[in-house]
């Protein structure tokens, strides 16, 4: 798919990854439609994308609201006559030990990480079979593919993108739509710093999130199913070779250094 001239509609638009595709997307000529919680951060997307490409708008949503998360992409598609691309971004963290989390915390994120993205695609895919053509981009995490000591509740949803990600695929091989599924990394967003969660465990290197935007952007124009940004693919590939050694290993790298 050209980007010059799409219609892309991306949630978690203010701010972070979402808010930096958002520009990057626009600036290649696509026209966005940013949707997010926070009304006049999306503004300052906005006004950033609406100097590329005019007709570009924003809707103000609480995404873990599923039937508004279904009205708002089937009002996109109204307002341009059309979606040629979603892109599934918006997420939250929660970190917090499992003999901590409530199932009321994990059912609030699997609504918004994983709900969300599920009941918007389901509201559109008719219309982009009917059409023969768009993408659906399902934006998971390395917690999608590896599991993260107290993050239980985040890694569950983002496991269910994954395989909900794959699954769709092979139900829509033989039809015009395209499912692509991008693995951020440790990005350099908020999500490190919001309330109520349990500090990070990981003290790493952070990436800018242009990397992710980036390989969002090739994942609507190119033609491959998984994108890692940055590329910590092999990580997965050796835990999925050896999980008792991945699980030994992570565990250990919990102790205190005196301990190790």
């Amino acid at each position: 798919m050209d980007l010059d001239g799409a219609r892309v509609l991306i949630t978690g638009a203010s701010s972070g990854i979402g808010a930096t595709t958002a520009r990057m997307l626009a600036g290649k000529g696509a026209t966005v439609g940013l949707v997010a919680r926070r009304a006049e951060r999306l503004d300052e997307v906005l006004a950033d994308c609406r100097q590329h490409t005019p007709d570009s708008e924003r809707w103000a949503v609480d995404l873990s609201d599923l039937d508004a998360a279904e009205r708002v992409v089937l009002e996109a598609w109204d307002r341009w006559g059309g979606l040629d691309a979603l892109v599934n971004n918006a997420a939250l963290p929660k970190r917090r030990h499992i003999t901590h989390l409530t199932f009321e915390e994990l059912d609030d994120i699997m609504r918004l990480n994983f709900g969300s993205p599920a009941r918007m695609t389901m509201a559109v895919l008719p219309r982009m079979i009917e059409r023969d053509r768009g993408v659906i981009v399902n934006v998971s995490s390395m917690g999608g593919r590896v599991g993260i000591a107290d993050e239980s509740a985040y890694c569950a949803s983002k496991f269910a993108l994954c395989g909900w990600s794959e699954s769709l695929a092979l139900d829509l091989w033989q039809t015009g739509v395209e499912v692509r599924l991008v693995i951020p990394g440790p990005i350099d967003t908020e999500i490190w710093d919001r309330p109520d969660n349990e500090p990070a465990r990981y003290d790493g290197e952070l990436f800018p999130p242009e990397v992710v935007a980036e390989g969002i952007a090739a994942a609507i124009s190119d033609d491959h199913f998984e994108y890692y940004c940055p590329d910590l693919k092999g990580v997965v590939e050796f835990k999925s070779g050896d999980i008792d050694t991945y699980l030994l290993g992570a565990a250990e790298a919990l102790k205190p250094p005196e301990e190790r």
